[in-house]
């Protein structure tokens, strides 16, 4: 009897190792004349159990992690092949694990269970469906279900999708080729993210589906995927799954043996973050120098080359399909307020347990990194957490009971961006971290708008005075001015955005910038 053996494929993966404990296994297997069926997969999300090998068994896949190739003969010898339990690495049943257990997945549903270059895969565990369906429907109806539904931008706006499609629907085309466009921003490109990534590598028809189903509702007919250069196994993954979809008459010119055509592009960046900014990556993907637009117009009315464009981040084209297939009020059932749904939380930096997360939204911070993320990676306590990029605010101990959603974040000053924590324990220095910020956008802005470029360069300028504590109350002043010029004056969220995590370290790590006599608001009462 053939034994079945899933590894994951996904570049945390690959980077741990994955490749070479699947060639240790094969040969093990063989040593020991076994039949084995190697599966290569997504990835589950837990990384630090990677490289995660599972083994099927009549009682579902049991998993063991992390599996390097120096364990591999000996986990052979014990019985790995028939499901032994009773190895030190052996985690049970993968469905079992409390991390995974107690998630709520609908956009990762695949993730890690399918062969992710494999059509049949995908269909028998739903995919198409939604397509299917959507291809029963009009264009109007489409978007009603995606309004219904309650789907907002995932990609850290969280701009209604229905409205933003609507708005597409019922825009009229300039150009004589009379086309609208489906650009999906795969540009994940902010510090402690990778949910885009494990998606594209680990279910990406998922995201063609989308995209097709997108370009039903709105009348396009050509679609591109914007993808940053730093993900050269996530292009190659989506390569193959664009070619196999064309086989298989996912795309062209007879969707599923339609009347309807859908042609995908995939194009790759150059390295900078400002295209993660919707319209510098129209610009980049025109050919030009990435650089923001002045809006109005949005690009929904005036897009790509000119004409009606919807773009979206890969989580929110890549739900849509499962939102066709089940309807909006079952997506409506999770979540909260007008957070509806769920959301790919990705936990990072200095924590024991990094990995992704999908929960409905409404989870507190507090029992997100206690339950999922156990605590500091360090051992000492939790200090701050940054949510949302490297443009989101810093939050300290005091405001972790706030529910990730988008407006119980907006309360406290904070955003969800894309759904990354980055975790801190209790040797930051917070005023090095908001220095951090300020340089970070003197190296990616544009240079466009002179409050980001001029700003964000005296900002560091500043804070360095500040941490040499040169004319310390003075030029504590001055940051804050700077700040609020950056704010007001910026083009786009670059550079308004950038004053976030740099007040926020001010104001709840205030002894960090040397100024002990105002309110103070440190950390830290999360123990590893």
């Amino acid at each position: 009897m053939t034994t079945s053996i899933y590894i994951s494929q996904d570049s945390i993966s690959l980077a741990l190792g994955a490749d070479e404990t699947v060639q240790a296994i094969a040969t093990a297997a063989v040593k020991v004349g076994e039949p084995i069926r190697i599966i290569r997969t997504g990835s589950r999300g837990m990384a630090w159990l990677e490289p995660y090998v599972e083994v099927l068994t009549p009682n579902g896949r049991i998993g063991y992690g992390p599996v390097t190739e120096t364990m591999v003969d000996e986990l052979i010898d014990t019985g790995l092949l028939k499901g032994n339990t009773e190895h030190p690495l052996c985690q049970g049943l993968t469905e079992q694990i409390p991390y995974f257990k107690s998630q709520q997945r609908l956009t990762f549903a695949r993730v890690g269970v399918i062969d992710p270059l494999s059509i049949e895969h995908y269909e028998s565990e739903g995919g198409l469906q939604g397509l299917d369906r959507a291809l029963c429907l009009s264009a109007q109806q489409i978007i009603d279900e995606i309004k219904a539904s309650g789907l907002r931008g995932r990609g850290g706006a969280a701009f209604p999708t229905g409205i933003k499609w609507q708005t597409v629907l019922d825009a009229s085309v300039s150009g004589s080729d009379k086309n609208k466009y489906i650009v999906c921003n795969a540009d994940e490109g902010d510090s402690g993210t990778f949910a885009d990534r494990m998606l594209m590598e680990g279910d990406p028809f998922s995201l063609i589906e989308g995209m097709v189903i997108a370009g039903l509702g709105v009348g396009a007919t050509h679609g591109y995927i914007y993808l940053r250069s730093e993900y050269p196994h996530t292009a190659e993954v989506l390569t193959r799954a664009i070619e196999l979809a064309y086989q298989q008459q996912l795309l062209g010119e007879a969707i599923r043996a339609s009347a309807h055509a859908f042609h995908l592009h995939l194009r790759i960046g150059a390295g900078a973050y400002i295209c993660g900014e919707e319209t510098s990556m129209l610009d980049s993907l025109e050919g030009k120098r990435g650089m923001v637009r002045v809006k109005p117009p949005l690009p929904a009315i005036n897009g790509l080359f000119g004409e009606p464009t919807v773009v979206n981040n890969v989580i929110t084209l890549a739900t849509v399909p499962m939102i066709l297939q089940q309807g909006a009020e079952h997506y409506q059932q999770f979540g909260q307020g007008e957070s509806r749904g769920t959301l790919a939380i990705q936990l990072s930096g200095n924590v024991a347990q990094a990995g992704l997360v999908e929960l409905a939204f409404g989870i507190t911070i507090d029992e997100l990194v206690r339950t999922y993320g156990k605590g500091s990676a360090t051992g000492r306590p939790l200090r701050a957490i940054q949510i949302g990029g490297p443009l989101g605010a810093y939050l300290p101990s005091s405001l972790w009971q706030t529910s990730l959603d988008y407006e119980s974040m907006a309360s406290v000053g904070a955003m969800l961006g894309h759904g990354g924590l980055v975790c801190f324990d209790d040797t930051v220095d917070m005023a090095e971290q908001a220095e951090f910020s300020m340089r970070f956008c003197a190296a990616e802005s544009c240079g466009k708008c002179t409050p980001c470029r001029i700003g964000s360069v005296r900002g560091a300028e500043t804070i360095a005075k500040i941490r040499r504590n040169e004319s310390r109350k003075d030029n504590l002043v001055l940051l804050e001015d700077l700040c609020e010029t950056m704010v007001a004056g910026s083009l786009c969220a670059m550079g308004s955005l950038t004053p976030s995590p740099v007040r926020s370290a001010v104001q709840h790590f205030r002894q960090d910038f040397g100024d002990v006599n105002d309110d103070q608001m440190s950390g830290a009462d999360i123990d590893a």
